[in-house]
């Protein structure tokens, strides 16, 4: 496959919660982690999607500017794990930074940082960084997967000064506990770029898909978080 060619799950072409103003929201096809929570479960296999033309999301996109100039938006790439297509997502970065457009990258920044990364990272005016649980064990409990290459990937956009939205899903019984949240507010001072931090409640609403791909989903019986969860989540990690 080219690098200027990708596949794509979908597109949301109004976004307001993936970043600032009106956003023009890309999610890229393939994901390397197993979340329990996932509610694009179908996102996860790389042989899928639709494979897209970079010039042809260009053409798609600039429809758009409008509505992103005059709301401070911008284009936010998401997925899936975008980092799994760097090379396209950073030409399409580097295209879109040509035409004055603000740049979103939303990950778990789960893949090791390389030379790569790095270079896409150099078009990202913003990235929105998910932390899927501070507790290394636990992390593979939820996801499949260590939490290193993500805290890294904090620490590496920290060091480069790099903006950064930390996101964490609030799923009871699983990142709410108060211990954790502690050592996620400790890791959060020892970084100097974060303009925000977004708490975001689980929710189950991506069962079905699970369910139309034959799959068991293990936290049928977890409840899902409230309004309450939050503000508790709020009050310890101090925001």
């Amino acid at each position: 496959m080219e690098t200027n060619e990708a596949y794509i799950h979908s597109i949301e072409t109004f976004g307001t919660v993936d970043g600032p103003g009106i956003r023009f929201v890309v999610f890229m096809q393939g994901c390397p982690l197993k979340c329990l929570y996932c509610h694009n479960r179908d996102t996860w296999d790389t042989n899928k999607g639709n494979l897209t033309k970079l010039d042809d999301l260009i053409s798609e996109i600039k429809r758009y500017i409008p509505y992103m100039n005059s709301s401070g938006g911008g284009v936010t790439v998401s997925g899936g794990e975008p980092l799994l297509q760097t090379k396209f997502v950073t030409n399409l970065f580097k295209k879109l930074k040509e035409l004055n457009i603000h740049t979103a990258l939303d990950t778990a920044g789960s893949l090791p940082i390389n030379q790569d990364i790095q270079e896409l990272l150099k078009y990202t005016d913003l990235v929105l960084l998910d932390i899927k649980h501070i507790n290394d064990a636990e992390s593979k409990i939820l996801t499949g997967y260590s939490n290193k290459n993500n805290l890294n990937f904090a620490k590496y956009l920290s060091d480069n000064n790099i903006p950064v939205w930390i996101r964490q899903v609030i799923v009871p019984g699983y990142t709410d506990d108060e211990k954790d949240l502690l050592e996620l507010k400790k890791f959060i001072s020892t970084l100097s770029n974060v303009e925000k931090v977004e708490l975001l409640p689980y929710h189950d609403l991506g069962k079905f898909k699970w369910n139309e791909l034959g799959l068991d989903y293990k936290l049928a019986d977890t409840r899902t978080a409230d309004i309450s969860d939050i503000e508790r989540a709020k009050k310890i990690l101090g925001i």
